[in-house]
């Protein structure tokens, strides 16, 4: 008796579904919020949403933000949650400014990095090697960087012309700035993008005004945070170090047993942190032209914040910094400005309703709907929210309570909504010691 065999039929192939490529998704989310800036500015008649003016000032604002999120970035990457970036930008605003006057801009940027990176170690010794909690270590190097700059610019500033104890003298020169050629008129070339911008089109003089915002003008300092995006994002997913380094955020006991020093990981990459907060900090100085005190105003948190929308990786810390930059540019712009913002928050919500019932997540639908409604109320009820100007008949003047209130309403709105699709590093906060499986 003989066994027949018999071969199964293969398998039938399954279609692979291939996804757009990010480059080409980040682009098509670009052109839809432009297109519905461009809808908010014309309703609520205000042009200012959508001009160069406003796009090069949210870059500006934007640069130390994105550097303290960068920052954040290496150091959360590497397992050690970094709250005290806002202290490290502090730190580095007071040795940009020292630095600065004495040796000019360069110097400034160096040393405010140095001044950073001195806070980050500190937070490094507290966090990898006693096993300190991370979060009150960050906390500590916050509330010490306010005493300790204090000490240090009532012993070097206070006596000298021009100078105070929260004042340091100005900065010696200003670093070169660019402009594109042919696209912004740098270097003598035509204006293209301004030609654009001033034809006053819908949506292609506002793309021509974004474009014109972010190629002229620009500072060194500038074009070097901007190039640190990619930097990073090739140096942590592209390189040995950067695995390691990502290796000791997720599984330090892995990585440990493979060879790789993960407190030594950790300590670079806590500096790095520090490093490129203070360089954050030493560009607010330089675009003020001399040291203050509390010249941060909270954007090491703002930072932090970019981070987190960004999901841990380096374009969305970079768009996070944007959106954030964009609300803090508006606020120092128009009232108009302001106000069309909420317009273009509450068709933004609408959209996100309408995606996620294709999506057919309902439940999230329903609470994007109750919050683009709710919105829009807040655009259209100009008596709440308008200082006596229905009552009186007075030009449009919102109450400053709600202009300066615009960034860090934006960052809650933005965090709420962004957490769905969060995933933090697997060890980031932990404390790990040696020969631990966790």
């Amino acid at each position: 008796m003989t066994a027949t065999l018999t071969t199964p039929p293969p398998a039938a192939a399954v279609p692979v579904k291939r996804r757009m490529p990010v480059w080409a998704r980040s682009m098509i989310i670009a052109g839809i919020a432009v297109l519905l800036l461009s809808i908010s500015g014309y309703v609520a008649e205000a042009p200012d949403l959508t001009s160069s003016g406003a796009f090069g000032a949210a870059l500006r604002l934007a640069v130390p933000i994105g550097l303290a999120g960068l920052g954040g970035l290496y150091s959360e990457r590497a397992g050690v949650v970094n709250i005290g970036l806002e202290g490290m930008m502090t730190m580095g605003t007071w040795f940009a400014g020292w630095a600065g006057w004495h040796w000019g801009p360069w110097a400034a940027i160096a040393f405010g990095a140095l001044g950073g990176a001195m806070g980050a170690l500190l937070h490094a010794v507290a966090t990898v090697t006693f096993g300190v909690n991370h979060i009150v270590s960050g906390v500590a190097i916050n509330i010490l960087a306010v005493g300790f700059t204090r000490y240090l610019a009532e012993e070097v500033f206070v006596g000298v012309s021009g100078a105070s104890a929260s004042l340091s003298p100005p900065v010696d020169g200003t670093l070169p700035k660019f402009s594109m050629p042919i696209l912004s008129g740098g270097w003598g070339t035509p204006d293209v993008l301004g030609w654009f911008e001033k034809q006053d089109w819908f949506f292609v003089s506002d793309i021509a005004g974004l474009l014109k915002g972010l190629t002229s003008d620009l500072s060194a300092a500038t074009i070097i945070a901007i190039l640190l995006v990619p930097f990073t994002a090739y140096l942590l997913w592209r390189t040995a170090f950067g695995l390691r380094l990502r290796s000791c955020g997720e599984k330090p006991a892995a990585a440990d047993s493979l060879g790789v020093n993960v407190y030594r990981m950790k300590y670079i990459a806590v500096v790095i942190s520090g490093a490129l907060a203070g360089f954050g900090g030493a560009t607010l100085v330089l675009e003020a032209g001399r040291f203050r005190e509390g010249q941060t105003a909270n954007r090491g948190f703002l930072g932090l914040a970019a981070m987190i929308f960004g999901n841990w990786r380096p374009g969305g810390t970079a768009a996070g910094a944007g959106l954030f930059g964009y609300a803090s540019a508006l606020e120092l712009r128009s009232a108009e400005s302001v106000r069309a913002l909420l317009l273009f928050a509450a068709l933004l919500l609408g959209l996100g309703a309408l995606w996620f019932g294709y999506r057919k997540k309902f439940r999230t639908t329903i609470w994007f709907g109750v919050a683009a409604a709710a919105t829009f109320l807040a655009y259209l009820s100009k008596p709440l929210w308008v200082w006596d100007q229905w009552l009186y008949e007075k030009p449009l003047e919102i109450d400053t309570r709600i202009v300066f209130m615009t960034p860090y309403l934006v960052t809650l709105l933005v965090l709420a909504f962004a957490s769905q699709r969060l995933r933090m590093p697997a060890a980031d906060g932990v404390v790990w010691r040696k020969g631990e499986a966790t």
